[in-house]
């Protein structure tokens, strides 16, 4: 704020006086005094009586004064003048700056150039010399060379009789060997040309089914030791081939069997028919025709051990190339643990799942895929026996299934929508439908960002539910009925499967009890705290206590798979019904295979009016599930069932360390392709 008039008038008499000062002599004295204009000194008194002395206190007053008789567009432009003095002082401020920095760039080029003009200059001399230097290096060295040309053509015109006669032998020399290389060459190609297997060996033309051949093709399997001497014509892969001497030694491969093949030259196999067939690139598809023979000691690398195939004819079918991103025996070689192992290669997880089409082709993984076939084989042949439906549900829905967060949500055209963590809701509307008894196989869709060992977020659930009369335990009672039908036609049907896993992948027998052995919460936690686990009563069992109290059930009851019943309420989904005895359990359960669990479920809430209730306890939008409570206002019997997961049981039964093992393209946080 500016000072008053007259006190800006004695500020400029004080300056003036000081400037006058300075420019008298050092030796002369000069005093002088400020004297006030008394109407200016009556005037402060009369509104600052409190001491006009106070510069700071009188400014203040007087600005608070006129603040308070200033009207609000006054301040505001008192504000804006304020401002444009600010910023018209930046702008100077930074202009001086600028100003500045110009003039001493312009000084620093000035310098600069003076010193690439001496460097220039300096650079220009040295230049001058080494050229002067060059030249002169230069004639000297094209005297010298001259001198050695007419030194050289004069010891040429010097040379003695005997060196010409020399010379003019190892020429002579050299050209009968050229001569008899020529011969032999052309023999060699005389004998390759006379090839009397040449029909039976070679690559077939591009299969577009020109036309059809009537040939019987046996499988690889199906060389056995009771078909001896037959001649028989098989399509496989070649899986690895030995050439020695006139012999050479083939691996045919298909699917998860192999055999030993034979060619060696006879009558009907050329030198050229075994060149060709040990220059076959590896996964190749061949047709071959053989003799089965029978072999004096097992072949201990094949699953045909007692027979081996002496080939008469080789074709290729489809070439692979050379070079494979692994190979197929390193993939299917187990995995070192000893000292015995280390120097033989293995393939890394990422490796396997980066090409996971050849790595499919090991005999292991064929095991495993067509063992989990069987799990959905018997799965669903113990459901269809137990008069259950097979329902085909959505897997696109309006809201998330189990109340949480971890879904996908999709672009639904000009909404969202959520990839199905379960089909659990329209299991239910199926029991309101009266199905009574119904089941499903089909993708779930979990967005969990876990990178366990049996995590997946995208799987297949085998799920199912069921009406039953007075108690849940009915439903329970089939689950487990189930589960034992399940594991019984594993063991009887796909044992040769489990044999061949189990030579890349050792693991113990799977045990389980008929009835199924079942405990209740209570009773697991009294276990685990009976071996040292310090956990609350409703307190979730952590991956860790789930193995360990697998391990507890395993040595205390002899079995891999149990149920475990009466869950707390507070660790399950709004649609479980609350135990009626103790509410702070519910009517759930969960099974388990080797300390892990493979299903969950519960008997549902079929009151619209409860259920509401505990939708809305679990934070969950019912506007967005209207259509499946409507569902249970027309009436519905009392229902229970659960959901299980196909590669976990796939992997828990055969003892495998990873789902990624047994899930055919799996898709994890990390993994999207292929």
């Amino acid at each position: 704020m500016a000072p008053p008039l007259p006190q800006l008038r004695v500020k400029l008499r004080v300056k003036l006086r000081e400037r006058v000062k300075r420019t008298l002599p050092q030796h002369f004295t000069y005093t002088y005094e400020v004297v006030k204009p008394s109407s200016w000194r009556q005037k402060m008194k009369a509104r600052d009586p409190h001491g006009y002395e106070d510069v700071k206190t009188r400014d203040a007053l007087y600005s608070k004064r006129r603040s308070a008789a200033m009207t609000e567009e006054e301040k505001q432009r008192q504000r804006d003048l304020t401002r444009e003095r600010v910023r018209l002082w930046r702008l100077r401020k930074k202009q001086r700056e600028e100003a500045e920095k110009a003039t001493l760039k312009s000084e620093c080029k000035k310098l600069d150039k003076k010193k690439l003009a001496a460097q220039r200059k300096k650079w220009v001399e040295e230049k001058q010399k080494q050229r002067a230097n060059w030249t002169a290096e230069k004639r000297a060295e094209v005297n010298l060379k001259q001198r050695a040309q007419r030194r050289r053509k004069k010891l040429e015109g010097q040379l003695s009789k005997n060196a010409l006669k020399k010379q003019q032998k190892e020429a002579e020399k050299a050209a009968k060997k050229a001569e008899r290389k020529a011969q032999q060459a052309a023999a060699a190609d005389a004998a390759e040309g006379d090839d009397f297997a040449k029909d039976r060996y070679g690559n077939l033309p591009l299969i577009q089914s020109q036309h059809k051949i009537e040939r019987e093709i046996t499988r690889v399997e199906g060389l056995t030791a009771d078909r001896v001497d037959q001649k028989v014509w098989v399509r496989a892969r070649l899986h690895t081939s030995r050439s020695k001497g006139k012999q050479c030694f083939i691996v045919l491969r298909q699917q998860q069997f192999n055999a030993q093949g034979l060619l060696c030259v006879s009558d009907k196999v050329s030198k050229q028919m075994v060149k060709f067939a040990s220059n076959i690139t590896k996964e190749s598809i061949v047709d071959v025709e053989g003799v089965i023979a029978r072999v004096p000691q097992p072949i201990e690398s094949c699953t045909q051990k007692d027979v081996e195939l002496h080939i008469e004819q080789i074709f290729v079918v489809s070439a692979a190339e050379p070079r494979l991103p692994l190979q197929i025996e390193d993939a299917s070689r187990p995995e070192a643990h000893g000292d015995d192992e280390v120097a033989l290669a293995t393939v890394g997880q990422d490796v396997r799942l980066d090409n996971r089409v050849l790595d499919l082709r090991t005999t292991t993984n064929q095991a495993i895929f067509r063992f989990e076939a069987g799990v959905v084989a018997e799965f669903r042949r113990a459901m269809q026996k137990r008069d259950f439906v097979e329902l085909q549900m959505p897997k696109i829905i309006s809201a998330a299934s189990e109340g949480g967060a971890n879904v996908f949500t999709v672009s639904y055209f000009k909404n969202n929508a959520y990839l199905a963590q379960s089909p659990q809701l329209y299991k239910q509307m199926g029991i309101a439908a009266d199905f009574e008894r119904v089941f499903t196989i089909g993708a779930v869709f979990r967005a969990e960002d876990s990178n366990t060992h049996r995590h997946l977020c995208e799987f297949v659930g085998l799920d199912c539910e069921m009406a039953f009369k007075y108690h849940y335990h009915e439903a329970l009672d089939t689950i487990g009925n189930i589960f034992n039908d399940i594991f019984r036609g594993l063991r009887d049907n796909y044992q040769t499967e489990i044999n061949t896993i189990r030579r890349q992948f050792p693991s113990e027998d799977f045990k389980f009890l008929d009835p199924p052995l079942r405990l209740e919460w209570p009773e697991a936690i009294k276990m685990l705290r009976e071996a040292g686990v310090e956990i609350d009563d409703l307190e979730d069992l952590s991956t860790p206590n789930e193995k360990f109290l697998g391990r507890l059930v395993r040595e205390k009851y002899d079995t891999d798979f149990y149920i475990l019943d009466k869950f707390p309420l507070c660790i399950r989904p709004f649609y479980t019904m609350p135990d009626p005895n103790n509410p702070e359990y519910s009517n759930s359960y969960d099974c388990f295979m080797r300390g892990e669990e493979i299903m969950s479920g519960a008997q549902r809430i079929h009151d619209p009016t409860f259920l509401m209730e505990r939708a809305k306890h679990h934070d969950v939008d019912t506007s967005k599930i209207k259509a499946y409570i409507d569902a249970f206002r027309y009436g519905v019997a009392p229902h229970a069932g659960g959901g299980i997961g196909l590669e976990r049981v796939t992997m828990l039964y055969l003892g495998l360390d990873n789902i990624r093992k047994t899930s055919l393209f799996p898709r994890d946080p990390k993994r999207l392709t292929p």
